[in-house]
């Protein structure tokens, strides 16, 4: 739904390299039935993002055409129904996308409270990368206490935060990085050793590393050329949770491994998953999760801060080395 006002929001015209993104004037949504409408003060930067602006990634039917994943602001108005939230309200929201703007309606329920002590920057950079960690990781990868984790891209904003909760919550944890410098952020965030996969093959320093026994869950995001080597360092019993493929989509596997160990190849995405099942991980993280983020022992790694005009540059940064969660600062922050 939208309104006579008008906001500042970063669109495109057709799919392209970062230039494409520019700052529009496109009218204000107002909030709908369940809704609540957001005064956007940061948002978050995600490579789901830059799949769209190449127009690979669409946005689910009904949602805004210009990106952005996760917001945090403050309640600005609040639809029939809407209850939980107050006029003022600091929220933190999971959109299906219009995140790069200064207003956005979403489901009151796939909002949450900006946790006590965490600022909007931080905030904005947590419902995307946090619901898709607990949903695959947890969920779907049914992660356990004394178990080996594997998350690659352990300095990615899904890498970073992978590797602070399952470490919380009694994992052994390994990841995979480019560099040392990146290595070094991913052992100091919690993980018991990184190996640089361009120095070191990951599988034979993996078994090493676990004494034969392999990895539990592993995190991929990578594809390709992973996916035998994931299978390979599998444990017994072994759940392998892909949720991205920046390497390659179609790839050629054995399957005797996978009926050998008894594995679970498994994926998702989680963009175009209904309100409902979204609240339900919502509210789990506010169970699980927010007590480690009131408390500190978890929070999000914030690389760089761009404001919302500077979109492109933003997204020029997700190609060159960085560790952590990029993030966009509307009008309304700097007030």
């Amino acid at each position: 739904m939208t309104s006579t006002e008008t906001m500042t929001a970063i669109t495109f015209e057709s799919p392209g390299g970062p230039d494409v993104l520019t700052p529009s004037s496109v009218e204000r949504p107002i909030a709908g039935p369940g809704q609540i409408l957001v005064e956007i003060h940061a948002a978050g930067v995600n490579r789901p993002d830059v799949l769209q602006r190449l127009g690979a990634y669409p946005p689910p039917k009904g949602a805004p055409a210009w990106p952005g994943l996760e917001v945090a602001g403050v309640v600005a108005q609040l639809g029939e129904g809407a209850s939980r939230f107050a006029i003022g309200d600091p929220v933190m929201a999971l959109l299906p996308g219009g995140g790069y703007a200064e207003y956005a309606a979403v489901a009151e329920d796939n909002a949450l409270p900006v946790p006590e002590g965490l600022g909007f920057v931080e905030a904005a950079a947590i419902p995307e990368t946090f619901f898709t960690v607990w949903h695959n990781v947890f969920q779907r990868g049914a992660l356990r206490a004394g178990e080996r984790f594997l998350v690659h891209g352990g300095t990615s904003g899904i890498g970073t935060t992978a590797i602070q909760l399952a470490a919380h919550r009694g994992a052994t944890v390994y990841a995979t990085a480019g560099s040392r410098a990146k290595c070094e952020a991913a052992v100091r965030l919690g993980a018991a050793a990184c190996i640089n996969y361009r120095d070191a093959d990951f599988a034979e320093r993996l078994m090493e590393l676990t004494q034969g026994h392999g990895i539990d869950v592993t995190l991929d995001m990578v594809g390709g050329p992973y996916t035998a080597k994931n299978l390979a360092v599998a444990a017994d019993d072994g759940r392998i949770v892909q949720i991205a493929f920046l390497k390659g989509q179609a790839v050629e596997i054995d399957l005797q491994p996978i009926m050998q160990k008894r594995l679970t190849l498994t994926g998702s995405t989680l963009r175009a998953r209904s309100v409902a099942f979204k609240a339900a991980i919502a509210r789990e993280i506010e169970r699980e999760v927010f007590p480690l983020l009131v408390s500190g022992a978890v929070k999000p790694l914030i690389d760089t801060v761009y404001p919302l005009e500077a979109a492109a540059d933003a997204h020029r940064h997700m190609d060159d080395d960085h560790i952590g969660k990029i993030v966009l600062t509307t009008r309304h922050h700097a007030a």
